[in-house]
């Protein structure tokens, strides 16, 4: 008894951290170094992103039930988690972008909003820039029809103030 007492607020830590989360990702951070470690924490850190090595049991008994239990079967081995309440790609991002410099951490599976993904669809999360990045996009290729719209007409007013007295008399 006194053992399921003492996994009940980890259990109730991870779940809390679970809850509203747009995704979460497995990571096998076996390998590597200190330095590697605290790069990746200093990250994520910053990044607003929870991450954290638990015991897989830890993990399984938190996603009982929600929509991050597909994870469990990816459970094996040293797993550390990665949570991101806001940017759905920002984790797998960071630890696509990590693993160039630390190619022993790897994605192993996630959850992100609500849909489970291997460690190569993890890989194709990982190619989606940022929401922002995506918004300046959109935002740009919506300028620039705009713009060229804009000198059209400002061409075309010019043209017609000065029209009539350009054309030659007959």
């Amino acid at each position: 008894m006194a053992k399921i007492e003492e996994k009940k607020p980890i259990v109730e830590e991870i779940s809390s951290y679970l809850d509203g989360a747009a995704s979460a990702v497995l990571v096998d951070y076996r390998g590597l170094t200190v330095e590697q470690d605290t790069i990746l924490r200093k990250k994520f850190r910053e990044a607003g992103i929870v991450y954290k090595v638990y015991k897989n049991t830890m993990i399984r008994l938190a996603v009982q039930g929600t929509e991050f239990e597909p994870i469990d079967k990816d459970l094996e081995g040293p797993t550390a988690i990665a949570i991101s309440k806001d940017d759905a790609t920002m984790a797998a991002r960071i630890i696509s972008e990590s693993a160039k410099d630390a190619p022993a951490l790897e994605m192993k599976s996630g959850i992100v909003e609500g849909r489970y993904y291997d460690a190569a669809g993890m890989g194709v999360i990982a190619s989606i820039p940022s929401r922002e990045v995506l918004l300046s996009r959109l935002l740009g290729s919506m300028q620039s029809p705009m713009a060229n719209f804009a000198r059209v007409i400002k061409q075309i007013a010019e043209k017609e103030e000065g029209g009539p007295a350009e054309e030659p008399a007959a």
